[in-house]
């Protein structure tokens, strides 16, 4: 209606000066100068008035497409104090910013709360432009994965992981796959998968990098229950028989040693001897490993940090002093609590203790260091760092897997008995080593 408004007003005046040009056409054939001046005047006037009308109307218009194209739709355009023939087009001019205001600050709303949604998920999300590879986004979780504070192109990233650049180019439209990166000494599987969509002429790639450690840890760990389960079940079915076996042969043979010295008797005698001590140390050796299936749920309550290190450093003085290791509790924060199961987590760090001394047996001077911070989300992290021999990059990844162990004498059951109650805590236990010159075992509990 506004715009029909100001389209009539138009017409109005151009009906009024083509009368007037007829009227002054007319005055010219009647020879009536003074009054064909008058006229051509006043027409000239009325052309003026039309003219800066539209004028105006240009810039107005002119105006609001600018305001369009930089998206300022906060402008508002006087309506009060413009001219009659404007105020409707200002009016339309409102009505349409208000419009375009209330899109935008929807599509804004919309914008921080997907923003939002992807800081908080743990899935690390990538998105760049396939032809400039510009990075368009990356969630904190990225950032945190990879251990950068930003990359400005996908390029930026052959620079930090020449290898992880290249998986994540190769991949294609709905395709998945794990790949390993290695971040301070530490080495962590990741889920790359990844999607394109265009937009504005140009392609662009999602990708997502999932961190699957803790679930292939606990898979592995059921994994390893269930195998252990069967293994310890068929060796005690199998070596107890025997063994009973052995002791009533033994009983035989010695009445019969009784009542002859033969040598043939003794031989016999030595051989089941044998056979039993053999079977005993079978039936040990299943007991043993028998304690990784016995764990099966934590009894967690509320203990001090500062309490539980104490404990641990008090149960393990006198081994560290007949060593001569220097052992030191760092705690800034002497209140900090942690839910967990106090004689299990001391279970662990007496392993890892262990295991330290048993590192720095060599080194001049031995030294033990169990820290205790409060971490990102809250999560209570206790560190044992140690300045011993160290382990090669290879072993880092074996020496949670049950019967493994880099000792001679070594039943490979500590580290993996303390990886399986880590994970009853909703926990991790990491590592980091460097030949040479020691390894830090992180507790990083949920």
């Amino acid at each position: 209606m506004e715009f029909n408004s100001i389209e009539f007003k138009v017409s109005i005046r151009l009906v009024l000066i083509f009368g007037l040009l007829c009227g002054a056409a007319y005055l010219v054939i009647q020879e009536q100068w003074t009054f064909v001046v008058l006229i051509l005047l006043f027409s000239a006037w009325w052309v003026w008035e039309l003219f800066r009308m539209l004028t105006k109307t240009q810039d107005e218009l002119n105006q609001f497409l600018d305001s369009v194209q930089y998206r300022d739709f906060s402008r508002h355009f006087d309506e009060r104090h413009a001219p009659e023939e404007l105020k409707p087009l200002r009016k339309g001019f409102n009505q349409i910013n208000s419009a375009f205001k209330v899109i935008s600050k929807e599509k804004e709303t919309q914008y921080l709360y997907l923003a939002k949604i992807l800081e908080l998920v743990d899935t690390g999300i990538l998105s760049y432009e396939l032809v400039s590879g510009e990075v368009i986004w990356m969630n904190e979780s990225l950032k945190s994965i990879l251990g950068i504070p930003y990359l400005k192109s996908i390029q930026s990233l052959n620079q930090r992981d020449h290898e992880l650049y290249n998986e994540v180019i190769s991949l294609k439209t709905g395709d998945s796959k794990i790949v390993s990166i290695t971040k301070d000494f530490q080495t962590r599987k990741l889920v790359l998968s990844m999607t394109a969509f265009h937009t504005d002429d140009k392609v662009f790639r999602l990708v997502a990098f999932q961190n699957v450690n803790e679930a292939l840890d606990e898979t592995e760990s059921l994994a390893w229950q269930k195998l252990l389960s069967v293994m310890t079940h068929e060796i005690m079915n199998s070596v107890a028989p025997i063994s009973s076996l052995a002791n009533t042969l033994k009983l035989r043979v010695a009445e019969m040693s009784a009542e002859s010295e033969s040598v043939a008797l003794e031989d016999i005698e030595l051989g089941i001897d044998t056979i039993r001590r053999r079977s005993e140390g079978l039936m040990r050796f299943s007991q043993v490993y028998r304690n990784l299936n016995k764990i099966a749920s934590a009894n967690l309550q509320q203990i001090p940090v500062r309490v539980l290190l104490e404990n641990v450093k008090q149960l393990m003085s006198p081994t560290l002093n007949s060593k001569n290791i220097q052992l030191d509790i760092q705690q800034q924060d002497q209140k900090l609590q942690l839910e967990a199961d106090t004689n299990l987590i001391e279970q662990v760090l007496i392993n890892l203790l262990v295991n330290a001394i048993e590192a720095v047996r060599d080194v001049s001077d031995p030294k033990i260091i169990i820290s205790a911070t409060l971490g990102n989300h809250n999560k209570v992290i206790i560190k044992v760092a140690d300045n011993g021999s160290g382990m090669a990059p290879e072993l880092l990844d074996k020496i949670f897997v049950p019967f493994f162990s880099t000792k001679k004498s070594g039943s490979g059951i500590g580290l993996s008995l303390c990886k399986q109650i880590m994970l009853l805590h909703r926990g991790q236990i990491l590592v980091q080593s460097v030949e040479g010159k020691g390894s830090v075992f992180t507790l990083q509990f949920g």
